[in-house]
């Protein structure tokens, strides 16, 4: 066939995405940062890959709560639903208070039946909502401590082996109690509109995750009793070092020119 001037050439079309029905059958919304109640989770995944993302390497799970900044923490290697639901197990079973809501973004570690199966399970009467594709800021609280409480203590660098996982967990035992317990997060309480573009926020008196949890009043008094105990008993410049000290041997351990193979049934908690 002859191509006459002037004729077009027709553009070979992408095909269209299939739609994942699991993910689409949740909402997808922002969790109001106003919220006064205590357990509706901002849910993120921290990828610890550096420059080379082959292979497998180790991942940081982090739920964030709305009202009061509690974060919760945990280092697991890749993402499979078998890691993930084993980090998730640890992280609820820690929680001091009830979760309501999780929020994650739309990834796929996520929105699996495994995953989905393990939540509900897990907690009754969950409700399960999702961000925006591409709306980092639908996830504004934990991506803050993405850079805060992770990216600030471990940097961009790459792990993946069974050693700096362990190392990573027992910092992350202690960043836990630090941020929870000694570390004032300020809250936004009123957004005043100075034009129609702008607006400037109004904070309160910063509060540690713990105080606002006990201003909350949705604990038992033995419990809220216990944690306060144990913050009493934290040695603040002894927890300060012990976090030096293994973030100093977190990247003092040898780095493999390739990837080592890891057994992940080794590195369940």
């Amino acid at each position: 066939k002859i191509k006459l001037a002037g004729d077009k050439i027709a553009e070979r079309q992408p095909p269209k995405r299939k739609r994942d029905h699991l993910r689409d059958s949740y909402p997808m919304r922002k969790i109001p940062w106003d919220i006064p109640q205590p357990g509706h989770f901002e849910v993120d995944l921290v990828v610890h890959s550096g420059d080379d993302t082959s292979g497998e390497f180790i991942h940081t799970i982090q739920m964030t709560d709305v009202a009061t900044g509690w974060s919760e923490i945990q280092a697991v290697f890749g993402r499979s639903y078998r890691v993930m639901v084993d980090g998730f197990r640890y992280i609820l079973d820690r929680l001091p208070f009830s979760v309501i809501e999780l929020h994650p973004d739309n990834g796929s570690e996520f929105f699996n039946q495994h995953l989905l199966r393990f939540w509900n399970d897990k907690v009754t009467n969950l409700d399960l909502s999702r961000s925006r594709p591409f709306h980092k800021n639908d996830n504004r609280f934990v991506e803050e401590n993405n850079h805060s409480l992770v990216r600030a203590y471990v940097g961009h660098g790459r792990l993946d082996t069974l050693a700096q996982l362990l190392i990573m967990r027992e910092l992350y035992e202690d960043l836990w109690s630090y941020h929870n317990f000694f570390q004032p997060v300020m809250k936004t309480i009123l957004k005043i509109c100075t034009d129609d573009f702008h607006y400037r926020r109004v904070f309160d008196q910063p509060l540690t995750p713990l105080d606002r949890l006990a201003s909350a009043e949705i604990l038992h008094s033995d419990q809220l009793d216990a944690l306060f105990r144990y913050r009493d008993q934290i040695d603040l410049l002894a927890l300060h070092d012990r976090i030096e000290s293994q973030i100093a041997k977190l990247w003092k351990l040898p780095s493999p020119k390739s990837s080592i193979p890891v057994n992940i049934y080794q590195t369940f908690i």
